[in-house]
């Protein structure tokens, strides 16, 4: 067996052509697609990049793992204490350790992703790593190279082998060179966005809004020429939308690279392909532009594809509920090896076989670096609880129809307060049963300490400085509720 693990950071699915884009931003992954099958309901439980792929490797919730955040307690796994085996139990326990020592696979990655957040424990179980460098500052071209080597040097092996590519192109700052053009510089913008809507997001304040696309200014940097610093017109919109799709569809063209020379080596017939990502990427919605800083559909909606010769029909479509973690189990159930014990993740194997329903009731989705969020995604429902705002002034609950209403515009807290009472009741049961499986020794929720700590590392001192940018921004109306909120930032 030999699986290719396509690992796309910062990748919304419906800006692929396969979930229905109107752009042509994806034809490889959308071939992919049309050769396997797609889930239209995947979600990683914790956002952003950091508990996400956390929570995919330990098939964990951070909740349980112990990373929910991007610093302080909360960045790091939980160390098992005294009852620590030799090599410790995640050695073994993570998914690749377990396609290593369960599968018999040769395990192999190409990335960015450990160094960007000093997260070496996302390794544990490769064979062999290949750092590429530049802590998820790479662009395709300098991961396309190592890839092709490895694959002329080894994808013909008669071993068992998962190689694990790792590209960061959609993610800010967009980065793709110049030489590669706009292909989509005379292609209608997403239809949702209007002159009117943009008006009132600049109304907005937070990291990240229209006038802050750089988080909480709006300075640019002559290294990338295709990121805007604001966004306060649809000439604004539409570069961080090209921008954006332009990351897409050059990473795209490099995947189309790795699959020419994967033919080449005469192994398509048996290859396993899978595409996923972290996270998704709000580009307006709840006034957030180029950033994944909460625990809503966008952000954690993330796009996944698995192509099985003689295991999975081409073509299939699943519109179940699942979680980025539900994937270890999977393969443990389609390889036919152990799972690991401490799993939290549910296999949707016979999804994938015979297209049965193995969909969730319901998800329960974090976010504690930007903001500190848990959603619950129900039905047409997302249910968005708030413990601390990231300075957005975000209402404590929050309630959307994505299906009627995908981009979040139309906020029904107030109108659906029965619904709201069903999501909060479904949280508060799942928190039941997250504490009561707490691992041995711990009995407080990370969450908890990234509140303690000081809230969310990426809003972490820097209220004083970003309240002189609203006076110059005129919005200056949002500090006398900010200092309210967040009273300890002034101290």
């Amino acid at each position: 067996m030999k699986i290719l693990y396509l690992d796309l950071d910062t990748l919304r699915p419906d800006h692929l052509g396969c979930y229905g884009y109107h752009r042509n931003t994806s034809p490889n992954i959308d071939r992919i697609a049309a050769e396997g099958m797609r889930f239209d309901n995947y979600y990683c439980p914790d956002a952003p990049c950091l508990p996400s792929r956390t929570a995919l490797t330990t098939g964990r919730f951070g909740i349980h793992n112990g990373v929910v955040g991007h610093g302080g307690t909360a960045a790091d796994l939980r160390i098992e204490g005294a009852d620590r085996d030799f090599r410790g139990s995640h050695t073994h326990n993570n998914l690749w350790g377990r396609l290593q020592q369960k599968a018999g696979l040769h395990t192999a990655s190409i990335g960015g992703f450990a160094r960007r957040h000093g997260t070496w424990t996302f390794n544990a179980g490769f064979t062999e790593t290949f750092d590429t460098g530049m802590g998820g500052m790479e662009s395709a071209e300098h991961v396309t190279p190592c890839a092709l080597d490895w694959i002329e040097r080894k994808a013909a092996s008669r071993q068992d082998w998962l190689l694990h590519v790792n590209y960061w192109d959609p993610h800010t700052a967009y980065r793709v060179p110049e030489e590669f053009g706009n292909p989509f510089a005379d292609e209608p913008l997403p239809n949702w966005m209007t002159p009117e809507i943009l008006e009132q997001h600049k109304k907005l304040v937070g990291p990240h809004c229209s006038h802050e696309v750089m988080m909480y200014h709006n300075r640019t940097s002559p290294d990338f020429p295709r990121q805007p610093g604001e966004v306060l017109n649809m000439e604004d919109y539409r570069s961080l939308i090209d921008g954006y799709d332009c990351g897409i569809a050059y990473m795209d063209q490099h995947i189309g690279q790795l699959l020419d020379a994967l033919e080449k080596q005469g192994v398509m017939d048996e290859l396993v392909i899978i595409v996923s990502s972290d996270h998704g990427e709000n580009q307006g919605e709840l006034g957030v532009y180029a950033e994944h800083g909460t625990a809503d559909y966008i952000t954690t909606r993330i796009p996944m594809i698995v192509r099985w010769p003689g295991k999975v029909a081409p073509g299939g479509v699943d519109a179940g509920l699942h979680y980025n973690l539900d994937l270890a189990p999977t393969l443990a159930e389609m390889m036919s090896f152990e799972p690991a014990p401490d799993w939290d993740g549910r296999s949707y194997a016979d999804t994938l076989t015979g297209g049965a329903d193995t969909g969730r009731e319901h998800l329960v989705v974090s976010q504690c670096c930007h903001v500190c969020q848990r959603g619950v995604r129900f039905g047409p429902w997302m249910y968005i609880r708030t413990y601390h705002d990231g300075f957005h002034l975000y209402p404590d609950e929050m309630l959307f129809n994505v299906e009627e209403d995908p981009h979040e515009m139309y906020d029904l807290a107030a109108d659906r307060p029965d619904v709201c009472a069903e999501a909060a009741r479904k949280l508060e049961q799942w928190h039941a049963e997250m504490m009561a499986t707490q691992p041995a020794g711990y009995t407080v929720d990370p969450m908890q300490l990234v509140l303690e700590e000081g809230g969310p590392y990426h809003a972490r001192g820097q209220l004083k400085q970003y309240c002189e940018y609203l006076k110059k921004t005129g919005r200056q109306w949002a500090i006398p509720e900010l200092k309210k909120r967040h009273p300890r930032e002034f101290e």
